[in-house]
């Protein structure tokens, strides 16, 4: 590995000490509980137009998902409700290291879906078919067309799905990178600053609550990915929304077998800036049971049923952390925010073999390149494992951008621009009406139309 790649260069996100802020300001125009990709995405646009905006991070910048994924930027194989989003959020990433003057890591080398058998290239036609009212390039290219693609692969594939405008960046980059740029256009960036609850006045939102003090708000936005759902429920929000544990790594660097990203079943890779590869399993993920998993179980059973060959069920300290966990707490003592800063799940140790194994597999050239750093992550997903982007209907001023299900990193520039018109009401072209909080509540059927 080289010199200049540190051996934590991705864990030094989260890994690091707190930086806490020696005060809070005594109001804002706007609150944003959570400093992941969307939370600072939407707060960039605010920022943007003049708007007095504070974000507030209880650990890291992008120290939980958005900081831990694999780092695609795609279009490809989105659920419907999602493309214009991330559409908008393609055009953006294309200007936006430009735009703050950062390189983002953002490159555009289109995305590849290998596919196997014919069950994949019928649905993978479908899409492509789908795709052609969003310009997209996506189309199939066949086994003798791969090798301009993917190279000295050991595995035989029948094509693939390919969309050349999709791209790839740079997870640990891109979040405190925009949170920079943020503050440079008069935006408030707070780490080490727990957001414990709200204060109202007349039925609406007044104050949110921070362990450093008070901040005068008429409008919130919880941005608080992995842990939305339990904030929500202690305002009396019900959020259906669970937690699935995503396993990556990184090479060191090696030689060029696909510039962009690709995934089969067993494998999924992305060329990184710094010559390596992430890697992660093509499909298999693991669910930790815990009490919320049987409280919302039956809105998930379709999702479930959706990812059954590859969701992995496990129970262990996850459960008992959740079930001790208060689902409600004073808001001038230590809140569970400040307990546990970062959620830092351990890698499985099952998957990683897997990923080394079929690495070596698949590319037997790059057999035995070093996996130099491991990692876990919590993904939010929601029954239909598309996002809710809402005003919570019984309290006015308080706003909820969750559960973008793994698909956040990629459609965050695009979901911040959408969020900051729904705060402002300022009129963005982006529909957000299909997000909304109520679909799991007011007899909407849940229709999964892709997966985590």
């Amino acid at each position: 590995m080289s010199d200049s790649v540190a051996a934590d260069l991705v864990s030094q996100t989260w890994a690091r000490d707190l930086e806490p802020p020696a005060a809070v300001p005594a109001s804002a125009d706007v609150v944003i509980i959570g400093g992941g990709i969307i939370g600072v995405s939407t707060a960039w646009f605010l920022s943007k137009r003049g708007i007095d905006v504070v974000v507030c991070e209880k650990g890291h910048i992008a120290g939980e998902q958005s900081g831990r994924n694999w780092g695609w930027v795609r279009q490809q194989g989105r659920d419907p409700r999602e493309m214009p989003m991330i559409v908008e959020s393609l055009r953006i990433w294309r200007e936006l290291g430009t735009e703050i003057g950062e390189d983002l890591g953002y490159r555009q080398h289109g995305i590849l879906y290998l596919i196997n058998d014919d069950k994949q290239l019928e649905r993978y036609a479908a899409w492509a078919k789908f795709a052609e009212d969003y310009e997209t390039g996506t189309r199939l290219v066949d086994r003798n067309e791969l090798p301009r693609f993917v190279r000295g692969n050991a595995v035989e594939w029948r094509g693939a799905l390919y969309t050349p405008t999709d791209g790839r960046a740079e997870p640990h980059r891109a979040a405190p990178a925009l949170a920079r740029a943020v503050a440079r256009h008069g935006g408030t960036i707070l780490t080490g600053c727990a957001v414990r609850g709200i204060e109202t006045n007349a039925g609406r939102v007044s104050a949110v609550v921070t362990e450093h003090g008070a901040i005068r708000t008429s409008t919130v936005l919880c941005a608080a990915g992995a842990w939305t759902s339990m904030f929500c429920r202690a305002l009396g929000i019900r959020v259906p929304q669970l937690r699935v544990r995503g396993t990556v790594c990184r090479t060191a660097p090696a030689k060029v077998v696909c510039d962009g990203a690709m995934s089969d079943r067993n494998l999924a890779l992305r060329r990184r800036l710094d010559g390596g590869y992430t890697l992660a399993h093509g499909s298999t993920i693991d669910h930790p049971l815990t009490p919320s998993t049987f409280r919302f179980g039956t809105q998930f059973v379709r999702a479930l049923m959706m990812d059954a060959r590859s969701m992995r069920l496990s129970l262990g300290r996850e459960f008992l952390d959740e079930l001790t966990t208060p689902t409600r707490w004073s808001l001038d003592r230590e809140s569970p925010f400040e307990k546990c800063r970062v959620l830092n799940p351990e890698p499985n140790p099952r998957i990683l073999r897997h990923i080394r194994a079929k690495f070596d597999a698949t590319f037997p050239e790059l057999a035995g390149t070093p996996i130099v750093e491991s990692w876990a992550g919590m993904i939010e997903t929601t029954p239909d494992v598309v996002p809710v982007i809402d005003e919570a209907p019984k309290l006015p001023g308080f706003h909820i951008a969750t559960g973008f299900s793994g698909h956040g990193f990629g459609i965050g520039p695009g979901a911040g621009k959408a969020i900051a018109g729904l705060l402002t009401g300022h009129e963005v072209g982006l529909d957000v009406s299909a997000f909304r909080l109520g679909r799991f509540s007011d007899g909407t059927r849940i229709r999964p139309q892709t997966s985590v």
